[in-house]
C-alpha cells in the first residue's frame, strides 16, 4: 500500500477513478481516516466515492458519520445507488433511525430498486431493528425472490421480537419450498427458542443443524444453547455444557451464563463465571455489574465494594445506561439521572403524574435493582430517573395521542422499568416499543411481548 500511495503522490493528473480505488485500498486497511482525508482532497466527486465513505463508515462502526455524509452527498445534488441505499439503510438499522430509513424507503421505490434482494434484504433489517415487525413482513412478503439471506433476516427479527413460534413457521415454510439454511438461519432458530424458554426444541435444532443439514456450528450457536439452558435455569447443565465444546468458549458463552445466574440467584457459578470473563475480556463492565449485583440483591455488600474496587484497580468504568427516542426526525437522547434536557422540568412533572396514576394500579418500586447501599426513599428517585423512563415521558409530551413510541436503550431494560412500561402501557394506550442490548419489548395493554421471560 505504501508504494501505491507513493505512485499514487506523484501522478501529475489524477483523474476520478484512481481516487476511488486509493479510497478503496485505504478501506479495506480499515484505514477509515485517511480514506476520508483524501475523499476530503477529491477535486471531484461522483456518487462512486460518496457511497465508498459511507460503506467504510458503516462498516468501521460509525454509522452517524455515514448518514452525515448521506446527507452532505444529498446537498450537493448526487443521487443516491442501489450500493449507496443498502450503506445508508444499514446505518438507519444500527442507530435505529426509523425516519431516515422509511424515506430512504420511499427512494428506493421510487427509483425502481426494490427488486434489488439485497436492497429488500437491508430493508428487512433495518425495519426489524427500528421495531417496525410489521414493515419488515411486508417488504418480505413483496419480495419476488427471496434468498437465504432473507428468510434468515426474518428469523432472527421475528426471534428478536419475542415471536418465537411464528420464527419457527417461517422456517418451516423456508423448508418447504427448498431453501436451504446455513449458519445465520440457525442462530435466529436457537435465540428464538432461547428468548421463549423452548429448550426441547432448542436441543433438536442444535443436532440437526449438523445431522441433517451438515452445518459445523460455531462459536456463535454454543453461546445461544449456553444462554437457551441458562435463562431456563438449567445452569449446571449449560456450566457442562461449555466444558464439553469442542471449541474454547470465548467471552460471550461465559457471559451467557453469568447472566442465567443472576436471573436464578447462583452466585457460585457466577463466581466461576467471572474467573473466565476477566481473563477473556476484563475490559468489559457489563460482567463486573452482573456479578456486582449478584451480591448486591444477596445482601453481600462487602463482595459488591470488593467487586467495584477491582473495577477501578482495572481501570474499568460502568457504562452508563443510555436511551434515545426520535421525534420528528430528531434524535434526543438521555442518560440516567439527566437533568440537562430543556424539558427537564416537564418531563419530570410529567413523571410524577403518570407515577400516580401507575401506584393506583398497583406499582410498587423494585428497589432491589438499586445495587447501592442508600435509603429505600433515595433508591426510589434513583430508580425514577433510569434513562428509558425519561424518555418514555418525553415521547408522551411530544408526539401525537395513540401513536407507537420507540426507546433505543443500551442495557438491558431493568425489571423495575420493565413493570412500569407495562403499566404505562395501558394507562396512556399506547404501543411502547424498547430495543435493549438483547432484544426488543412491545409493552401494549398492559402486557409485554416477551411474556415476562427475558
Amino acid at each position: 500500500m505504501g508504494d501505491a500511495r507513493l505512485v499514487f503522490d506523484k501522478m501529475s493528473q489524477r483523474d476520478v477513478i484512481t481516487w476511488n480505488i486509493m479510497i478503496t485500498q485505504l478501506i479495506k486497511r480499515e484505514d477509515i481516516e485517511e480514506a476520508y482525508g483524501l475523499f476530503l482532497q477529491m477535486p471531484e466527486r461522483n456518487v462512486r466515492s460518496w457511497t465508498l465513505m459511507i460503506t467504510g463508515f458503516v462498516r468501521c462502526g460509525k454509522p452517524k458519520k455515514a448518514i452525515h455524509l448521506f446527507l452532505e452527498m444529498e446537498k450537493v445534488g448526487i443521487k443516491p445507488n442501489e450500493v449507496t441505499v443498502v450503506a445508508v439503510l444499514a446505518a438507519c438499522a444500527d442507530l435505529g433511525d426509523l425516519f431516515l430509513g422509511r424515506r430512504i424507503h420511499e427512494y428506493s421505490n421510487r427509483s425502481g430498486f426494490g427488486r434489488n434482494s439485497r436492497v429488500s434484504n437491508t430493508l428487512i433489517d433495518m425495519f426489524i431493528k427500528c421495531g417496525c415487525l410489521d414493515d419488515a413482513q411486508t417488504v418480505f412478503n413483496k419480495m419476488e425472490e427471496r434468498t437465504v439471506v432473507s428468510w434468515s433476516a426474518m428469523i432472527n427479527g421475528l426471534a428478536m421480537h419475542g415471536k418465537a413460534e411464528e420464527a419457527l413457521r417461517i422456517f418451516s415454510e423456508m423448508i418447504r419450498v427448498g431453501m436451504q439454511p446455513n449458519e445465520v438461519t440457525f442462530i435466529g432458530l436457537l435465540h428464538a427458542c432461547s428468548h421463549m424458554g423452548l429448550i426441547d426444541k432448542g436441543r433438536q435444532f442444535f443436532v440437526s443443524m449438523t445431522k441433517e443439514y451438515g452445518i459445523v456450528p460455531r462459536i456463535e450457536h454454543y453461546g445461544c444453547m449456553v444462554d437457551l439452558l441458562s435463562r431456563a435455569g438449567l445452569l449446571q447443565e449449560a456450566y457442562e455444557f461449555i466444558l464439553n465444546m469442542p471449541i474454547k468458549p470465548n467471552g460471550v458463552v461465559w457471559g451467557a451464563l453469568l447472566g442465567g445466574c443472576k436471573v436464578h440467584k447462583n452466585i457460585l457459578l457466577a463466581e466461576e463465571a467471572i474467573k473466565h470473563l476477566s481473563e477473556l475480556d476484563p475490559l468489559n463492565d457489563g460482567y463486573y455489574v452482573v456479578l456486582s449485583n449478584i451480591y448486591a440483591e444477596a445482601g453481600r455488600w462487602e463482595d459488591t465494594i470488593r467487586v467495584r474496587k477491582m473495577m477501578r484497580d482495572r481501570g474499568v468504568k460502568k457504562t452508563p445506561g443510555c436511551s434515545s427516542i426520535t421525534v420528528d426526525g430528531i434524535v434526543h437522547e438521555f442518560v440516567a439521572g439527566d437533568e440537562t434536557h430543556p424539558q427537564a422540568t416537564e418531563i419530570f412533572k410529567k413523571w410524577g403524574e403518570l407515577l400516580e396514576k401507575m401506584k393506583l394500579k398497583g406499582y410498587v418500586p423494585n428497589t432491589s435493582v438499586v445495587t447501592l447501599d442508600i435509603e429505600e426513599d433515595e433508591k426510589e428517585k434513583f430508580l425514577y430517573r433510569h434513562s428509558e423512563k425519561l424518555a418514555l415521558v418525553f415521547g408522551l409530551m411530544n408526539t401525537a395521542p395513540g401513536t407507537p413510541i420507540r426507546i433505543m436503550k443500551n442495557l438491558r431494560v431493568c425489571e423495575d422499568c420493565h413493570v412500569a412500561f407495562k403499566l404505562a402501557s395501558s394507562i396512556v394506550s399506547r404501543e411502547i416499543v424498547v430495543r435493549d442490548r438483547n432484544r426488543f419489548h412491545h409493552f401494549r395493554d398492559g402486557s409485554c411481548s416477551c411474556r415476562d421471560y427475558w
